[in-house]
């Protein structure tokens, strides 16, 4: 509203729980409705009067706006919590992964995973826990019924107070083939030079693009086009994705999670861009790293954890 008021529109069945857990603190003004006689837009007309209304969806007689970029700076509040989140689920997945043995059903992975997830009141919204051929298979591996022999993956995106985090880690148990440490290696330059392209002022579609030569560089031109790079993360798990074309523009305070992927190898973390710096918000020190260079600067990304 114009005066500065709030309001928040809900179904009665549904209004003594927000109103006492989602908005106690926010400054919002309930308006609540019958569940069975919903009738929303004659109840935000009667709000809001004459004039124009704003919905970022589109709806009849609404003007159409995309608040998306609002959320996308975000404050200190949110970043504590951002960081918070990060480092809680980084320490399960680091924690699961190291308690993995040969024969363990992938399913009974994802179990573990979720379980500690909720332990802490994070909502797993993405798992793909896969085991040796599914992972090279198949960009994203869904669980299935499945045993891991050599090689498994957790990939997942999680959230909590709204706020979604990415990362993948790997574990190989015997000696890694020639092959799966060439993709990491290679993998993990194209990562380094997704961190070089993430700063103020540069476009998605100046990552896309260094994303694209670090590919052909390492001689694996074209594997970008099977799989997205990643993007801007933060309320959605990629508020937008790196496109050949894309000129959403970086700027600071944000988050991002990249994740260059070559068939059978995938590097992806949740970043803090702020002040010119990055900062790895998922970081897992009990697992493997691979450090790499884009010109003098250094970049360390996540390897495969040998058992």
């Amino acid at each position: 509203m114009k005066d500065g008021r709030r309001f928040y529109f809900a179904a009665n069945n549904e209004a003594p729980r927000l109103a006492d857990e989602d908005f106690i603190t926010l400054g919002f003004e309930p308006v609540v409705y019958p569940w069975f006689n919903e009738q929303l837009r004659e109840r935000v007309r009667a709000v809001a009067g004459d004039g124009v209304i704003g919905s970022d969806i589109a709806l009849a007689s609404y003007e159409t706006t995309n608040l998306s970029p609002l959320r996308w700076h975000l404050l200190p509040g949110e970043i504590a919590r951002y960081r918070e989140l990060c480092s809680k689920t980084a320490a399960i997945v680091s924690r699961v992964l190291l308690e993995l043995k040969p024969g363990i059903e992938t399913r009974e992975i994802e179990a573990r995973i979720c379980y500690e997830l909720h332990q802490q009141g994070i909502e797993p919204t993405v798992l793909l826990i896969a085991a040796d051929d599914r992972i090279r298979k198949y960009k994203h591996a869904l669980t299935q019924d499945s045993k891991l022999k050599h090689l498994g993956m957790i990939n997942l995106c999680a959230r909590k107070s709204g706020l979604a985090v990415s990362l993948t880690r790997y574990v190989h148990f015997g000696p890694a083939p020639q092959e799966l440490d060439i993709k990491f290696r290679a993998s993990a330059q194209i990562y380094a030079a997704l961190i070089a392209s993430t700063r103020e002022g540069s476009t998605s579609g100046n990552c896309y693009e260094s994303a694209r030569r670090a590919y052909e560089s390492q001689g694996f031109s074209g594997e970008e086009q099977e799989h997205h790079q990643g993007g801007m993360a933060g309320y959605l798990e990629r508020e937008w994705l790196a496109r050949p074309d894309g000129d959403e523009v970086i700027g600071s305070p944000q988050v991002f999670a990249w994740n260059p992927s070559i068939q059978g190898a995938k590097i992806e973390d949740t970043i803090l861009l702020q002040d010119g710096h990055i900062e790895v918000m998922t970081t897992t020190p009990d697992l493997p790293l691979i450090t790499t260079r884009t010109g003098d600067r250094p970049c360390i990304s996540s390897g495969v954890l040998i058992r």
